[in-house]
């Protein structure tokens, strides 16, 4: 059996011409937040597989009335446990005190950018009035920037949806955000009632670049080379793309746009399962009881699956494991089949 976390491979990374390098492009890539996916262990042990990744923003925190220093969500975020991709901590809140005082914490333990949450889809979090549940109150939106730009000590970027229901709800944001001096604007184009299904809407994200003074980041719908090179050729004034499900299902992805590498489909395999082991191994430390660690692999699996042939046949044998050993036993099978 194949124990999680022992294999040592040096990884040989390729040529470095690239596409984008020639045409003297580079992109900035940031990983998207996937709450319960991209967390500490997941950052840091991604960089040290997977190149081409410029930041992340983490999944958001919500902010208690008195967050003391040994609180669970600032551990998460301690500068001296992320030691892989850098870390731009996310917010969700609908409380211009209690954001303030978040943000100038992290800013004390040594983050120069906070990340305000305008996007998050899930029913629980709209019908609180935040995440996107706050995108159709842009005098709500206004008065939060009012009572916190003063005091944050922060950078501040905002990832949000173009709308809760409507599409266009963004173009009565848009002049809000203008009047404040943003680090940048995330927009994933999709309303909130779509959640992660039907079609992004570029025609309202091109509005969108037209009418904002500040740097825009592009997220959604980037799975492949090919989603990337139409959506660059389409925007070509975007530096800055945000990918989420994308590079999670396929991690290589990020390194291909920037530095045009290709690898073997043997060596791909060999790195994933390498990384993959490396997971178990540090959640393991962390999840007790049967079925903790086999839960948080199978979510993994949810969009690691993708990159294999036959992913739907391979997610399902994983997910009917639901103790350590047959999981380990079940994945080690699927791996040397694979290669």
């Amino acid at each position: 059996m194949n124990l999680p976390g022992k294999r040592q491979k040096s990884i040989n990374y390729g040529n470095d011409d690239c596409w984008h390098h020639r045409f003297n492009m580079s992109p900035t890539i940031y990983l998207a937040p996937l709450q319960g996916i991209t967390d500490r262990i997941y950052r840091n042990l991604f960089s040290s597989y997977f190149r081409g990744v410029d930041a992340a923003v983490a999944p958001f925190i919500s902010p208690l009335k008195k967050m003391k220093s040994d609180n669970a969500q600032l551990h998460e975020l301690d500068p001296d446990r992320n030691t892989g991709i850098p870390v731009i901590p996310q917010i969700m809140t609908s409380s211009p005190d209690d954001f303030t005082a978040l943000a100038n914490k992290l800013y004390h333990m040594g983050y120069g950018t906070v990340n305000w949450n305008l996007g998050c889809p899930f029913r629980i979090v709209v019908k609180k009035g935040r995440g996107a549940g706050m995108l159709c109150y842009p005098d709500r939106i206004e008065s939060f920037l009012e009572k916190t730009m003063p005091l944050l000590k922060p950078k501040l970027s905002i990832k949000l949806r173009t709308g809760l229901k409507y599409s266009d709800e963004v173009l009565r944001l848009i002049p809000v955000f203008n009047r404040f001096d943003l680090n940048e604007l995330i927009i994933h184009p999709r309303t909130a009632v779509q959640m992660y299904g039907g079609d992004v809407d570029l025609e309202m994200f091109e509005r969108c670049l037209s009418l904002s003074k500040h740097g825009v980041v592009y997220n959604g719908d980037i799975y492949s080379i090919e989603d990337f090179n139409t959506l660059s050729m389409r925007f070509r004034q975007i530096k800055s793309w945000m990918i989420g499900r994308g590079l999670i299902g396929n991690p290589f992805l990020a390194e291909k746009i920037k530095f045009n590498t290709e690898k073997t489909r043997h060596e791909r395999i060999e790195i994933i399962r390498d990384f993959h082991d490396r997971l178990f191994d540090e959640y393991s430390k962390i999840l007790s009881g049967p079925a903790h660690i086999t839960n948080k692999m199978k979510e993994i699996w949810t969009y690691m699956g993708g990159f294999f042939e036959n992913a739907e046949k391979i997610r399902k044998r994983i997910n009917k494991t639901h103790h350590r050993e047959t999981y380990i036993d079940v994945v080690n099978k699927v791996f040397d089949e694979l290669v």
